[in-house]
């Protein structure tokens, strides 16, 4: 990949200490742009900070003081809103998405064309152009006319379908061999029989892209959380971020503990999923 880079950038046919100093400088400025958040990150959350309005890369110390004290400010609680939310509203979604792929990949009905755009339509519109009619609908939801504000239930319901996740499963599923859906009948399984037994299983790479691309989506959800929560119990960590950085008796190692928490689970989503991630998007390069 190194070699690669310097032919883009036209280092490999330099040599000498004006090369190797230029390449040297271009690395380390690398590192520093795309690590150097992070590192500020860890080090500030397990330092003392003796300055509570700034940082240092510099470790002062190991401590956990600053996530005994995150959890003096109730970060925990809305770190377990977060993982109540993305885990019912990612399972949602995951089951919406793989349906309705199925209908659209090996369904022909009229309007087929017409549902498409809509679906596209959803991924074109800005949220916070729907953030105040969703607010609306959620509040008279029809047509029980029940209001979701201030539940779980009005938080996950509008993110269980995503028109990302919807046409990225349909693109695979159009790909699965038809020869094998008319084998399983022949052999006597049934419609839902040959969706979970062929299908399904065939899609697991699709299953490891839309789940990590989902779970950020539904994790990093802001307006949402916000409309919906009536009380700082509902909170979840991404509002819970913005309360903490404007709350003047809470320091920065604090406020640092509450973000590496929150970045943490995003992570280990991609780790549990890299697998079919990777497949996921080697396959769709391969079939561009």
């Amino acid at each position: 990949m190194s070699d690669r880079f310097d032919s883009a950038l036209g280092l490999e046919a330099r040599r000498g200490p004006g090369a190797w100093a230029a390449k040297l400088l271009l690395y380390t400025t690398m590192v520093v742009v795309f690590a150097g958040p992070l590192v500020a990150l860890l080090v500030g959350a397990f330092s003392r900070v003796i300055d509570p309005t700034g940082f240092s890369l510099i470790p002062n110390g190991f401590t956990l003081a600053n996530f005994v004290e995150a959890g003096h400010k109730n970060v925990y609680l809305y770190l377990l809103n977060s993982f109540v939310v993305v885990g019912f509203g990612l399972l949602l979604q995951m089951l919406v998405s793989v349906f309705a792929a199925y209908s659209l990949a090996r369904k022909k009905f009229r309007g087929m064309a017409v549902v498409l755009i809509i679906i596209l339509a959803t991924m074109m519109l800005p949220e916070e152009v729907i953030i105040v009619p969703l607010s609306v609908v959620l509040a008279d939801l029809p047509p029980f006319h029940t209001n979701l504000i201030g539940s779980y239930a009005g938080m996950i319901l509008p993110v269980g379908a995503w028109g990302f996740s919807i046409l990225v499963m349909t693109e695979f599923m159009k790909d699965v061999p038809v020869e094998l859906e008319e084998a399983a009948r022949i052999d006597g399984a049934g419609e839902l029989r040959t969706f979970f037994s062929i299908i399904l299983p065939m899609c697991r790479p699709a299953l490891g892209v839309i789940g990590v691309f989902g779970f950020t989506m539904i994790w990093d959800q802001y307006l949402l959380p916000l409309i919906v929560a009536t009380e700082p119990g509902q909170y979840t960590l991404p509002i819970a971020l913005r309360t903490l950085r404007s709350d003047e008796e809470v320091g920065i190692g604090v406020l640092l503990a509450a973000a590496l928490l929150a970045l943490l689970p995003s992570v280990l989503a991609f780790l549990a999923f890299q697998r079919q991630f990777m497949r996921g998007l080697t396959s769709g390069a391969i079939k561009g």
